[in-house]
């Protein structure tokens, strides 16, 4: 192989393997939106008891370590994807592979906030609820736009 023919290969694999990671990146969810404004909303607006402040703290600790562990496998995941597809170079089986990790990732990750959204409401009463329920439907709303 000519050194001509080597550099092409060497800047098509940097290319096809940015493509993945740029991919890999579209999937991902952003971890940085309306969940935030469910906790002000439970810390400054729902006058919380202190017994549901503390369950409350305890329910964010249990979270905030489930969520880092799902963001971790799900970045790792998107790795494994730009590495299939830099070796692959096309929708073979490793890629394949790699899509329904990073998939199924980002699924658990959604259950696992669902569940926590859902552990945050049990704490309330009837009338945080309904004001929570409300935030909850504009966020999601919010969301999908």
């Amino acid at each position: 192989m000519t050194l001509r023919r080597l550099l092409i290969a060497a800047v098509a694999v940097v290319a096809l393997a940015l493509v993945g990671v740029w991919i890999g990146r579209m999937m991902q969810p952003d971890t940085h939106h309306s969940g935030a404004g469910l906790h002000a909303l439970m810390h400054d607006e729902l006058d919380l008891d202190p017994a549901q402040e503390r369950s409350l703290d305890v329910l964010e600790r249990e979270f905030a370590a489930q969520r880092q562990a799902l963001e971790a496998r799900l970045k790792a995941d998107n790795a494994r994807l730009a590495e299939a597809i830099a070796a692959e170079h096309e929708y073979g089986p490793s890629v394949s592979a790699a899509v329904d990790a990073t998939h199924m990732a980002m699924g658990d990750l959604q259950k696992a906030t669902l569940e926590h959204i859902f552990a945050m409401r049990a704490i309330l009463r009837a009338d945080q609820q309904a004001k929570f329920d409300a935030a909850v439907a504009e966020s999601l709303a919010q969301a999908g736009k």
